[in-house]
């Protein structure tokens, strides 16, 4: 099938997760995407290992969010190379970054300069702190913005010290941010033919992702959220919502009625609290009785009674529980891709449907500058050409 972002053309000079993270969703859509990667280390996630899990030279953070593209390395302090990623820029569609503030005018390459040169281009930045105030050069590192945004105070019980997402949600949910507005400018590019600067900063990514607790937050005379002692798994909902010890493993349990609760599994201490506002407001004895419950019986025991009961609950497993679920083969698919040199492995895919046809791609990762012949004789022909003829 043909693919929506077909013939859309995506120079990337972002690295690290981010950028990169987005520029794969454009290129898992149809776009072509150019990595426009330094000499000899290339983005620095090439070598940024989260595990000691090796493939094929480079860390797997770099495989995971960066199959499907072109790599194409260039010096951007050389004013050659950066000759040729202007030159590039010419014919692209997007443009995308995530360096700091001021490099990018530094360089040359920032979106003053390229839309001089190419009027109707759509110039997409991530910051980490936007690009004006106290913040603007700190380093947009995850871990840093789930600390300064308060997030960190919402996993966790209340006597644990505040605890950081095991996953980079920020870099994922701001590279999302920022596909959302490129996206959105293609369409208005389709319309008006006018380009767009589109700005994404991690900080704001942060706080929107929060959006429900800190609009409470703003509402609610700046009362902060409050844990519960044990059980916790969000800070402003009440009974039963929370993570609960089985006899063999774990139960997690949502939004439900706690007497009806108590009913189903013969808790009469439970069935007592009647009243939802109770629910809240009595939230560490509720956990702390249903816990001491539930940790009599398997977690397939209870199951096979709240499930029947369309009580809102799920087994808590690992990745390696998830994935061997043979009735979630037709729903849960990973991909293999392979490599210009043969390497293939095994990684997720595009989660979006269209027309019923998953995104698919068997491209790899593209090893270090694998791609430059090929882009300097098509893209760059004319450039190579007329400076092999002035010399």
């Amino acid at each position: 099938m043909n693919k929506p972002l077909e013939d859309i053309l995506v120079i990337d000079l972002s690295q690290f997760l981010s950028g990169p993270s987005a520029s794969l969703k454009l290129a898992d859509l149809g776009a072509r995407v150019i990595k426009i990667e330094r000499p000899k280390t290339g983005d620095i996630s090439r070598h940024m290992y989260i595990s000691d899990v090796q493939m094929n030279g480079a860390s797997s953070v770099f495989h995971a969010i960066n199959r499907n593209k072109e790599s194409y390395i260039a010096d951007l302090k050389r004013p050659q190379d950066v000759a040729k990623i202007l030159e590039l820029i010419k014919k692209a569609d997007i443009v995308m970054h995530n360096f700091r503030p001021g490099v990018m005018e530094r360089l040359g390459l920032d979106y003053t300069t390229i839309q001089a040169i190419h009027p109707n281009v759509i110039y997409g930045e991530i910051s980490g702190y936007g690009t004006e105030g106290p913040w603007k050069n700190k380093p947009g590192q995850d871990l840093l913005l789930q600390a300064l945004t308060g997030m960190c105070y919402l996993s966790g019980n209340a006597d644990m010290a505040p605890v950081a997402m095991g996953i980079s949600l920020v870099d994922i949910a701001t590279g999302g941010h920022l596909v959302q507005g490129l996206l959105a400018s293609l369409i208005r590019r389709g319309v008006t033919g006018k380009g767009a600067l589109v700005q994404v900063s991690m900080l704001e990514s942060a706080c929107d992702l929060q959006f429900e607790s800190i609009t409470c937050y703003l509402n609610d005379g700046h009362q902060l959220p409050e844990r519960t002692l044990q059980n916790n798994a969000n800070a402003y909902l009440g009974a039963p919502y929370g993570i609960y010890k089985t006899k063999d493993g774990y139960l997690a349990i949502a939004m439900t009625a706690v007497n009806k609760l108590g009913e189903l599994i013969n808790c009469q201490k439970l069935i007592n609290y009647t009243d939802p506002a109770g629910w809240f407001t009595y939230r560490e004895q509720i956990k702390a009785i249903l816990g001491a419950h539930l940790s009599t019986e398997s977690t397939h025991h209870w199951l096979a009674i709240l499930e029947p009961a369309d009580i809102w609950c799920a087994q808590v497993q690992s990745w390696r529980e998830l994935l061997a679920d043979i009735s979630l083969k037709e729903t849960i698919k990973t991909q293999r891709v392979v490599m210009q040199d043969g390497y293939s492995f095994e990684t997720t895919r595009c989660p979006i449907l269209i027309n019923g046809q998953p995104m698919l791609s068997e491209k790899g990762t593209p090893t270090l500058g694998q791609d430059n012949e090929h882009i300097d004789d098509t893209l760059l022909a004319d450039l190579i050409k007329e400076k092999s003829v002035n010399h």
